[in-house]
């Protein structure tokens, strides 16, 4: 299939797959998708008539008959084990079952066909452990983002993938073969994600650059206070944990073993390609194990807050302490200066009381991102 069209077909499919999930708005997706109603209703039915067949444009064919030899039923273990080379016995045998294949193998019985065939090395077997998962409640709770580690291109550049996974389902949101790791492109990118998914309530990322600093004084950056501003809550990762980020962690040992150990890619926009098809795969065909072996898409739903396009005025309550932070990052309170970090540079704050004397909650927006004393030498101390 040509690739223009491939390219279609994804986004048809998650279209559809996101606007069949109950309590979907579909009118809601459909803008944001950029397809009028009639259009989206129009896929809609033929997904649910043909699946992916009804996508393709004056695509006709009829579903193939199920494999019934355990001949054929054997090699389709083997060429789905080979187009995706990371998959494991149970992944493949509920891919089948999800193809509609009859016949299906155990998969103890998949697993000594990949044995017998040689697509087990056994070292690498050894090496998986289970881990302790833990998961927010619903859809959009909390997004994790960082940047799998850069690689290089057959043009001899470096491309830093950054990915996106929605804690509660494992949904890819975002996979995009990036030049750099500058908070402008990071920006750029979640823009992008935001208009088609909506805003989630917060986002766990770690603590470099350009999302987090190493100085605990100035924790915040450019990025993380234009997040601030939409109203997404910032959360970073232990320093030396990467379990915090766990879900991001194995999303991205999951793109090395599937994607990246493959051939090389040439260049950014095949790495893009090859990147749109295979988050296409992970979100809509991947069993997930811990999803008791459904896919992603099958727990995920848009976030019912769109992007603002145009942000609205900060405003405050008439009985806070407004200042505006100055060029060097600082606020003048009661005959004293604090420093509030000179990401929030010409942006106003608001100073309320606590309930500790000369104690004073710095918000910006509507969350809280330090304290002041006023009855000691210490500056500013962060909320993270």
């Amino acid at each position: 299939m040509p690739w223009k069209e491939w390219s279609l077909m994804l986004v048809r499919r998650e279209f559809v797959e996101l606007a069949i999930q109950p309590e979907a708005n579909v009118k809601q997706l459909c803008g944001r998708f950029g397809i009028s109603r009639k259009t989206g209703y129009k896929w809609m039915k033929r997904y649910r008539e043909a699946k992916e067949l009804g996508l393709r444009d004056r695509s006709r064919r009829p579903r193939q008959s199920p494999q019934r030899s355990s001949v054929e039923v054997e090699a389709k273990v083997l060429a789905l084990r080979d187009a995706n080379s990371a998959w494991g016995a149970r992944t493949i045998r509920t891919r089948l079952e999800v193809l509609g294949h009859q016949e299906v193998p155990a998969s103890s019985t998949i697993h000594a066909i990949l044995r017998r065939h040689q697509r087990i090395d056994p070292k690498e077997s050894s090496k998986h452990r289970p881990f302790q998962r833990f998961e927010r409640e619903a859809p959009n709770q909390l997004w994790q983002m960082d940047f799998k580690g850069h690689f290089a291109l057959g043009n001899g550049q470096r491309c830093h993938p950054l990915g996106m996974v929605d804690d509660h389902s494992r949904f890819a949101l975002c996979l995009q073969a990036c030049r750099n790791q500058q908070g402008e492109t990071v920006q750029q990118q979640l823009t992008t994600t935001f208009r088609r998914y909506g805003l989630p309530e917060a986002m766990l990322m770690d603590n470099g650059s350009p999302w987090g600093s190493s100085d605990p004084d100035h924790p915040y950056t450019p990025l993380t206070v234009w997040l601030l501003r939409l109203g997404v809550g910032i959360g970073h990762g232990r320093p030396c944990h990467p379990q915090t980020q766990g879900k991001q962690e194995r999303f991205h040992r999951t793109l090395k073993a599937e994607v990246l150990t493959g051939p090389v890619l040439k260049d950014f926009p095949q790495a893009q390609a090859r990147f749109d098809q295979w988050r296409e795969v992970y979100n809509h065909e991947r069993p997930h194990q811990a999803l008791g072996m459904a896919v992603p898409a099958s727990r995920y739903q848009v976030s019912p807050r769109s992007f603002p396009e145009v942000l609205p005025p900060i405003e405050y309550g008439p009985g806070d302490v407004v200042r505006k932070v100055q060029d060097q990052g600082k606020i003048s309170f009661q005959n004293r200066d604090f420093r509030i970090g000179k990401a929030f540079r010409g942006y106003p704050v608001a100073l309320r009381p606590s309930l500790q004397d000369g104690v004073f909650i710095v918000h910006f927006c509507s969350h809280q991102i330090a304290e002041i004393r006023v009855r000691d030498d210490r500056e500013a101390q962060f909320s993270n």
